[in-house]
């Protein structure tokens, strides 16, 4: 199993990939050093231009139609309380 260290810096590197850097990503502090068996990511801060390049990235990736299904189907699905 990869470290939570490992993941963040895929995610870093993959971003970077198609242009988008994060400067504030990082392993949560708080659940990073807690009993927690999984640490949160901080996707952190951007500024506007890195957060439209970012959607122009993520609407350009196509979509499998199973997940466009299942999306359909939890929307359906009556909200618990």
């Amino acid at each position: 199993m990869r470290s939570t260290e490992e993941i963040v810096q895929s995610l870093r590197d993959a971003l970077a990939g198609v242009g988008v850097v994060l400067p504030s990503l990082g392993v949560d502090p708080v659940t990073g050093v807690s009993d927690e068996p999984f640490a949160l990511v901080d996707l952190g801060r951007c500024n506007v231009r890195t957060a439209e390049h970012l959607t122009d990235v993520l609407r350009s990736l196509p979509v499998k139609e199973t997940l466009r299904a299942r999306v359909r189907q939890v929307n359906r699905e009556p909200k618990s309380r």
